[in-house]
């Protein structure tokens, strides 16, 4: 039998830098607010000739808008991100785009204030926060039965919080090299990549509480290795499962939704990994009074 939790230091040094990997990013690079969190304007256009990506984005600076970012949608339009336009400057970039690549029809166009901007910069906050309370309190309840079932929830909201750095960090990185911008996509994903994390987690917690009931061992370490190679095969199957699901949406709806995608391609597969590697281990660590061995080096690693 594969011996996961013999080797839980050094998945949980693997995890620890990837964490500091992604805390530096975001120190480093932050993230770039799209319209929704700074406000801006967000124009959809679509052209009677065939435009090329390139073709647009240098039209668009040209007309003085050099930081605007220009997305191609599945549907063959065009997604340009630009500052807040007055009408008079809207009505200008229109003709500036009209006689460099020709007619066009203007498919949509969203303006976001300051104000709205802020509370939803508000609002996003709150909903993470209060997702992360709420899982924590419903895996508490859900293995009240359990000895100390708050170390329970705890350790299942540490590996989710694993995850969402790692996001943020990747996220920080791509903002910083490539220009990408968080928007409510990016949120909605995170949350998404919340609730999955610790999904996975109570499954395998589930396991392991069953496991204790049957009595397989006495060793509290023998009984998580085993429930979490009883559940290896569903977490890879299910992480392969939403991996052709992710890559389907990418190539047919395109750009509008590349930041949902991105987020759950990165978060999905952190997710299995904290939830197989992070809060398990965590767990045996803690029921074993392991954490002197995180301030004591030199004694050697499983």
């Amino acid at each position: 039998m594969l011996d996961i939790i013999g080797k839980r230091f050094w998945f949980l040094i693997i995890s620890g830098a990837m964490v500091l990997v992604g805390i530096i990013a975001f120190s480093v690079f932050g993230l770039k607010a799209g319209i929704e969190f700074s406000s801006g304007s967000l124009l959809t256009v679509g052209f009677e000739r065939q435009v090329e990506l390139e073709e647009l984005k240098v039209a668009v600076a040209d007309l003085g808008y050099s930081n605007a970012i220009v997305q191609r949608t599945g549907a063959g339009d065009f997604l340009i991100r630009l500052p807040e336009l007055t009408d008079e400057a809207k009505a200008a970039l229109e003709a500036g785009l009209t006689d460099r690549l020709g007619a066009f029809e203007v498919k949509g166009f969203d303006l976001v204030s300051p104000m709205i901007a802020a509370e939803t910069t508000h609002n996003a906050a709150i909903a993470v926060i209060i997702a992360t309370i709420g899982m924590l309190l419903y895996i508490s309840w859900a293995f009240h039965r359990m000895p100390n079932p708050f170390r329970w929830g705890t350790c299942a909201i540490i590996s989710m919080v694993h995850d969402v750095i790692i996001v943020v960090g990747v996220f920080a990185i791509l903002g910083g090299t490539l220009g990408w911008q968080i928007d409510m996509m990016f949120i909605t994903g995170v949350l998404t990549v919340i609730g999955y994390s610790v999904n996975d987690t109570i499954v395998i917690f589930d396991r392991i509480r069953e496991n204790l009931r049957k009595g397989i061992s006495p060793d509290f370490e023998v009984v998580v290795n085993h429930s979490l190679v009883e559940t290896l095969t569903r977490s890879i199957i299910t992480g392969l499962g939403v991996l052709f699901v992710l890559v389907a949406l990418l190539l047919f709806v395109g750009a509008s939704i590349q930041t949902l995608v991105a987020v759950l391609l990165v978060g999905i597969y952190t997710g299995t990994y904290g939830s197989i590697f992070i809060a398990a281990s965590l767990l045996v660590v803690w029921e074993k009074g392991e954490w002197g061995r995180f301030l004591h080096p030199a004694q050697p690693l499983r």
